[in-house]
């Protein structure tokens, strides 16, 4: 079973993002528990006060140090995070600062047996954070958020999909966009003619080899329009090279 503890100042916010779809089901099968805590109770003043001004000068708060690393301590056992080595225990902060969160780095998250995530807010955390207590930090993209919830959501979400048992099928995950290095290729479903437009025969030939042939070729195509940069890693055989420069010419 996978854990997630997120430590945030809104635990209100994950009252009920997890109780739909796949991620709920994971949860009522038992491949995953979350549970969402608030910073404010390892604080030790009266007033619970988890922010103050940066040094330096400069606009906005920062995430104060002693409570995030005692949530953490709390949670996972480890008073700094080089304790976690060789562990199957991670600790994430969700900041603009982070490497790209993408499918790959979702299948490292899927091993681990338990995550927590810190959502930043304000203008960030405490360096010494960083430095003590993280072992990987991650950005959704490449934009600012109020705070890290809806970045923990999609971490949550596109980890949790990759669990052996949470899709209706093995092959699910397999099939989707990015693991194959290419986005995913068109789907289609009934009616098989839509405003003028037909579902491509090849798809209704029920010949296999050709209806797979057509979906990594589409797949291609999407790729080589959507998202180019893809191509630049994607292993690709003489034909797909080949399919890649028609493409430029249909262009």
């Amino acid at each position: 079973m996978l854990r997630f503890d997120i430590i945030t100042i809104f635990p209100e916010f994950f009252r009920t993002v997890f109780d739909f779809g796949i991620v709920r089901r994971a949860r009522a099968a038992g491949l995953v528990e979350i549970a969402a805590h608030d910073l404010r109770a390892w604080t030790t003043d009266k007033h619970k006060v988890v922010d103050d001004r940066p040094f330096g000068g400069g606009d906005g708060m920062v995430l104060k140090p002693e409570p995030l690393c005692a949530a953490v301590e709390a949670l996972t056992g480890a008073h700094e995070a080089r304790e976690l080595a060789g562990t199957k225990t991670r600790v994430v902060l969700l900041s603009p600062q982070g490497r790209v969160f993408e499918q790959k780095v979702a299948a490292e998250l899927a091993e681990a047996e338990r995550i927590v995530l810190i959502c930043g807010r304000y203008e960030g955390v405490d360096e010494r954070v960083v430095e003590t207590c993280v072992t990987d930090e991650l950005s959704i993209g490449d934009y600012v958020l109020s705070g890290g919830e809806p970045a923990a959501v999609v971490v949550v979400d596109a980890t949790v999909r990759l669990l052996p048992g949470a899709l209706g099928s093995e092959t699910s995950a397999v099939n989707e966009s990015f693991n194959a290095g290419l986005l995913d290729c068109p789907h289609y479903t009934r009616p098989v003619e839509y405003s003028g437009r037909r579902v491509p025969e090849v798809l209704l030939s029920g010949h296999h080899a050709e209806i797979a042939r057509w979906r990594r070729r589409e797949a291609l195509r999407k790729t080589a329009r959507n998202r180019p940069d893809l191509l630049q890693q994607a292993t690709l055989d003489e034909q797909e090279r080949t399919w890649l420069a028609e493409f430029d010419k249909e262009q």
